[in-house]
């Protein structure tokens, strides 16, 4: 088939949609639960339904996608579980905005009518992250797609709430949580992001009952204040050593407070007192529990003050805070004041400053769930890559808090309890009960809260499959190969998981953890709209297609490594894109047969040699990809595509293809070329799937989609084709061939000047190879002549290289201007001289190296260094010039 069935230039746009319509109508990337052959599968972290595509979500299904096209490729059946998140604060929270422009509230409207409203946005605006997927080539199994709040995924984390719960780990109690005043509702310590700013650190005199005296406490949360229950001082402090009082007045109230000892507190901090506040500090609460203190909530859930805070209270409390230090300052009670910067703590949805606060919550009982977990990675069954993050992950584990679960919103799994108003019966059953099993009354009340969403994201990758049920699918593909992550959710998602699938399935939920590093932008900072450094995958793929922006996420997805991220990185790969288009155009403009056979044995050298890189990097994208090493997988093909394929062995077979050395040769180079074209591109697929597909659909002797073929690295064909000695012998060629080129790019030659070159040596294999390769020598070198020469024939007008033990000499009389070029070449020195010292100077400037930020100071370095490199080239050749002259 000619060149004419693919277009001049690659344009994607319509040729990605063509496709994937083209994967999804043929059923390729469906799993089989009913097959008994090795399998392989994986869960998508689920996206949030509010969520848009970012970067961090297309490093992570670039990676899924390149595992699950290689497998399919080597004949596995592959599942790949896509599915959603219902996002219990951030989808309510859309929702509840929505409802504002048109004047509602969710009190308004009423719970079941609110959730109505929430399922009607879904339907209609949920599924965006899910198609913007499909145009980056996510090939899941969108036939199976789950959501968390769907039927089954809902009796499940009904199930495990109930079994857990009669099980003795999950409970109902009073603890200290963090409060979130905008969303009025409770967050796991991991849903509280901190971020460092400005404060003071108050220091207040906490008088003696005698008022003579007293005890200074330092504080940053004044407004706290008015639920001390006591002060507390460490046994150890000199300081205290001879401290007699029993009691200290609560400033601004009428309270006195007990002092008490304990070597909890930290004598390097402030003043070495500390005033303990039980309901709104997680410290002081376990420190109050230990002491028996009263528990005296002071702010309410809407960050108010309480009665109990006296003229401050209906204050808020940040407003409370300006108020009482005030107060303080005016009975002289305020020592002093310091500015520090502090971690504040605020919700990872609002960003409102979230308040500790005592509070009757639900909580998982983790630490029992978190050994079998823990132990899990401990013996091996499942592995953590990077392996450093395991230190990380033991180490929450070992010092893992009780799960808050309850959540006060609407928009979520309701928990399935409900209490008795007759016999304050709690009854927990997977039914709804109609009437109480202990006294018949029909007046029975559900829990009004919701569970915390990553307890239904906990039950992912077996609920997804069908759990409880002990299905088809979970007995084929549970439990899963690997799970691709990102280290933010390490904890939030992965430990639960690993949690819940030991506890609920007697097996690990998957038997690799792969976490990838964050894609940050060109300069290795975070992306963030507040800088405007932010780039919209879906505008990189509308600006240089799928394909080149997958490519870009796998050459720079190096394990432990941030990848950096610019679209100038992408526009490289997009013609990486248009270096196998172009290979691919000219290939089909010689390869027609649809049964081309290779007779090893009257191969060329250059053909033998493109076999056996092939052969090798089939073997290293395969280690690649098996070993999350997507980066050298990557790098690998893209070298031997452009390096090796085109740069070299299409030109090396052109004469041959072009019918220059006989109808034997054009065969053996046509079936090489027909070869080692459809091995590459089902190499590619998995990074390139569209470009891939594009290709394959019109190679000769190809049937099918390249979704259907088989990955080109088996042991036989391997054995046969890997030739290290026949490479060795090539590179020795293509060194021959890159000596001559460098000296006529010194010496400014034109490309299309043809050469006379003489060569010398002593080694009787080098002269074979070379009088065996003469033709491609000339040819790709573009000679006049190539001769054998004895080493006092040259003359003294030639430039050398050396190969080996070779020198090749390049007759340079008649060709080189030696005035001409000497006058050049001191022009170029004197004006690279001048440069070079005004770069200098600048570096000897102690001025320039205080005040310039430290990447500055590296650029310019970097410039002195290339500048000197250049320098001393120049002072070579023109020496060398003068030598010849």
């Amino acid at each position: 088939m000619g060149s004419d069935s693919l277009n001049k230039g690659y344009e994607p746009a319509g040729i990605e949609e063509k496709w994937y319509k083209f994967w999804l109508d043929n059923g390729f990337f469906k799993a089989d639960d009913k097959k008994d052959n090795k399998t392989f599968s994986i869960v998508i972290p689920p996206p949030n339904v509010t969520g848009v595509l970012h970067m961090g979500h297309a490093l992570n299904n670039v990676i899924q996608d390149i595992m699950c096209r290689y497998q399919r490729l080597c004949g596995v059946n592959v599942l790949w579980m896509p599915g959603t998140d219902h996002a219990g604060i951030a989808t309510q929270n859309v929702v509840e905005r929505d409802l504002a422009k048109k004047g509602l509230t969710r009190d308004q409207l009423g719970r079941e009518e609110f959730i109505k409203q929430v399922w009607k946005w879904r339907e209609k605006s949920g599924g965006a992250i899910i198609n913007q997927l499909k145009r980056l080539g996510a090939s899941c199994d969108w036939e199976r797609e789950r959501f968390t709040m769907d039927e089954g995924l809902s009796d499940a984390v009904r199930k495990v709430f109930v079994r857990l719960y009669k099980e003795g780990l999950i409970y109902q109690g009073q603890y200290i949580i963090n409060w979130c005043p905008r969303c009025k509702t409770a967050l796991a310590d991991l849903e509280v992001e901190y971020e460092e700013k400005d404060a003071y650190l108050y220091y207040i005199k906490y008088p003696f009952v005698n008022k003579k005296k007293g005890l200074i406490v330092a504080t940053t949360r004044p407004e706290t204040m008015f639920g001390d229950t006591a002060v507390a001082v460490n046994p150890d402090d000199e300081r205290f050593k001879d401290l007699k009082e029993k009691e200290v007045l609560l400033p601004l109230t009428d309270r006195s407070i007990p002092i008490i000892q304990d070597d909890y507190v930290d004598i390097s901090f402030g003043t070495g007192a500390l005033k303990v506040t039980p309901a709104h500090d997680p410290n002081d609460f376990h420190l109050g529990e230990k002491h028996g203190l009263e528990k005296l909530k002071v702010i309410d859930d809407d960050g108010i003050m309480l009665e109990s805070a006296g003229q401050f209270r209906g204050l808020d409390r940040f407003e409370c805070r300006e108020k009482a230090v005030k107060a303080l300052t005016d009975q002289g009670l305020l020592v002093k004041k310091k500015p520090l910067k502090h971690s504040v703590g605020n919700c990872y949805r609002c960003r409102t400053v979230v308040e500790p606060s005592i509070s009757k919550q639900w909580f998982v009982k983790v630490a029992p769930l978190a050994k079998k977990a823990s132990d899990a990675v401990k013996n091996g069954q499942t592995r953590i890559i990077p392996d450093n993050w395991s230190k990380t992950y033991f180490e929450w584990m070992d010092n893992i808090r009780d799960w808050c679960i309850s959540r006060q919103i609407w928009w979520g799994h309701r928990i399935p309890v409900w209490k008795c108003s007759d016999c304050s019966e709690i009854i927990v059953e997977e039914t709804d009960p109609d009437v109480c099993p202990s006294c018949g009354s029909k007046h029975i009340i559900q829990e009004t809260d919701v569970l915390d969403t990553w307890f239904s994201s906990a039950l992912w990758p077996f609920s997804t499959m069908g759990w409880p049920e002990n299905t088809d699918l979970l007995k084929t593909f549970y439990p899963t190969n690997v799970l691709v992550t990102g280290f933010d959710i390490l904890f939030f998602w992965v430990a639960r998981m690993m949690m819940m699938g030991v506890h609920f399935m007697d097996e690990v939920p998957f038997n690799d953890v792969y976490i990838h590093a964050l894609v940050r932008d060109e300069h290795g900072k975070k992306m963030s709209k507040s800088k405007g450094n932010v780039i919209d995958p879906l505008k990189v793929i509308d600006e240089y297609g799928a394909d080149a922006f997958r490519f870009t996420l796998s050459a720079f997805a190096a394990q432990g490594r941030d990848v950096k991220m610019s679209e100038s990185r992408v526009e490289g790969y997009r013609h990486f894109v248009n270096k196998l288009w172009n290979a691919s155009r000219f290939a089909l403009m010689h390869v027609t047969s649809k049964d081309i056979n290779i007779d090893y044995e009257k191969l060329s050298l250059a053909e033998k040699w493109i076999l056996s890189r092939c052969a090798h990097t089939s073997l290293l994208v395969k280690q690649g990809i098996e070993n999350y090493k997507f980066n050298e997988a990557a790098s690998a093909v893209y070298k031997f595509v452009w390096h090796e394929f085109c740069d070299w062995f299409i030109e090396t077979a052109k004469p041959a293809l072009y019918d220059k050395e006989g109808v034997q040769r054009r065969n053996c180079a046509r079936s090489v070329l027909s070869k080692v074209l459809n091995d590459t591109v089902i190499m590619l697929h998995p990074f390139m799937p569209f470009v891939t597909e594009e290709i394959y659909s019109i190679l000769p002797g190809t049937n099918g989609s390249v979704m259907k073929a088989s990955y080109p690295y088996n042991k036989k064909e391997y054995g046969i084709y890997r030739n290290e000695v026949v490479e060795k012998d090539v590179q020795f060629v293509f060194d021959i061939i890159s000596g001559i080129r460098n000296i006529r790019s010194e010496m400014k030659i034109q490309p299309s000047m043809k050469l006379k070159v003489l060569a010398h040596t002593e080694d009787k294999r080098e002269k074979i190879i070379i009088a065996e390769n003469k033709s491609f020598i000339v040819n790709l070198a573009t000679l006049e002549s190539f001769y054998f020469c004895e080493t006092d024939t040259i003359p003294s007008s030639s430039a050398s290289s050396v190969t080996g033990d070779t020198t090749c000499f390049v007759m340079l009389e008649g060709v080189v201007n030696f005035d001409k070029e000497i006058a050049r070449l001191e022009k170029e020195v004197a004006k690279n001289t001048k440069e070079l010292l005004g770069v200098q100077k600048r570096l000897n400037n102690e001025s320039f190296l205080d005040k310039a930020p430290d990447n500055i100071i590296q650029k310019v370095k970097a410039q002195h260094s290339d500048l000197e490199e250049e320098n001393n080239k120049l002072k070579e050749n023109l020496e060398r010039i003068v030598k010849m002259k």
